[in-house]
């Protein structure tokens, strides 16, 4: 192969990769694609300056092939630029930042396999959140960290499993009407409570970690994409600020996370800040945000952090929030459009049977 058919076919390997997400199926060797695009625009950027290594400006399919490439690297670079600090912020500064209004949150995916507790332990004690959610976490895991945790937080929602989906909350404000609900399946549970700020405020926590589309956890993205759209539905019927946080198993830009996003009406902290990517903790190049935290227009960002390396495959996601409803006008998100709340419906109408078997009635007002 000589070299121009070479650079034809990284050209093409680029514009490819770029596609395969617009194929509207739930198998994982599709969804997976939707997470590199911080990759993928890198490599296709440097497919379109290798081709010009060998343009032929005599060649009509050189400008076809050219024009192709800069088109996917515009899709991808769109995708992900409101994710980068040269745009504009979804989430706007404090603008009273006052002691009673502030409270701070950690998300860590400990990786249940992971067992050194110390790490997560000095990152705890480092970061000192208001509210500490852990996802993967089993009883050793909870035994290992108990001493700290009921030294730091006198609140806390447990459900440790060996499944590699327990779910853990800790809080030193006051929680209320804690409940662990099974929105999908019955193996992966999610937590939603009340707290109390220290000014009397109370604010809605949802915490979710949904099973990625992945072969070894499920081979279709179906139960994802339904618990988001489920939590976002929940959400979208609050009668209280709500704070939507997890391990996603889904990146920002994504369709779905995007379309979570809308319904829910909520705002993502990362948007004008950065990407902050939680995984893989393990490997520089394969990069990506999986864990989030999502709030409604009452909250104002003081600071946003990824965490230090804890020894998981997961780095802790980190924000300080100032409660200012005051101030909500100044980033209020729109309604979700009528399209938007109809393929909401159709990624929950997939899993029909599973929803109304659990008994979520209440939970699904706007249904």
């Amino acid at each position: 192969m000589d070299l121009k058919s070479f650079l034809y076919v990284f050209g093409f390997i680029a514009i490819t990769l770029t596609l395969v997400p617009f194929i509207a199926v739930d198998y994982w060797w599709i969804r997976v694609f939707d997470f590199p695009h911080i990759q993928l625009t890198a490599l296709t950027l440097l497919a379109i300056l290798a081709f010009l290594i060998k343009f032929d400006i005599r060649w009509f399919k050189d400008y076809v092939f050219i024009s192709l490439m800069i088109a996917c690297f515009i899709f991808q670079l769109i995708k992900i630029y409101p994710y980068t600090a040269f745009a504009k912020k979804e989430v706007l500064a404090s603008i009273d930042n006052k002691e009673d209004d502030n409270f701070s949150v950690l998300i860590s995916n400990v990786l249940q396999s992971n067992e050194k507790s110390e790490m997560l332990i000095k990152e705890i004690k480092a970061k000192d959140p208001d509210i500490l959610l852990l996802c993967e976490v089993n009883t050793r895991w909870l035994t290992e960290i108990e001493p700290t945790t009921r030294e730091m937080y006198p609140y806390k929602v447990e459900k440790p499993l060996e499944n590699t989906y327990g779910m853990a909350l800790y809080s030193r404000l006051h929680l209320e009407g804690s409940q662990v609900r099974f929105l999908i399946d019955d193996s992966i549970p999610s937590i939603h409570t009340i707290a109390t700020l220290p000014d009397g405020n109370k604010i809605q926590i949802r915490a979710i970690h949904p099973t990625p589309p992945m072969p070894q956890h499920n081979p279709m993205s179906t139960d994802r994409d339904a618990e988001m759209m489920v939590t976002a539905k929940m959400a979208l019927d609050r009668k209280l600020p709500t704070i939507v946080m997890g391990d996603f198993n889904d990146v920002a830009w994504s369709n779905t996370t995007r379309l979570f996003k809308e319904v829910s009406r909520t705002l993502d902290i990362r948007q004008g800040r950065g990407f902050f990517n939680t995984y893989n903790a393990n490997n520089f190049l394969l990069r990506w945000p999986l864990d989030h935290i999502f709030i409604s227009e009452e909250f104002r960002a003081v600071d946003v952090q990824r965490g230090n390396d804890v020894g998981s495959d997961h780095f802790p996601s980190y924000a300080e929030l100032s409660f200012e409803p005051q101030n909500a006008k100044g980033q209020e998100p729109p309604q979700p459009s009528q399209e938007s709340l109809k393929n909401a419906e159709e990624q929950m109408d997939r899993v029909a049977d599973r929803i109304k078997n659990l008994d979520l009635a209440g939970f699904l007002q706007v249904r």
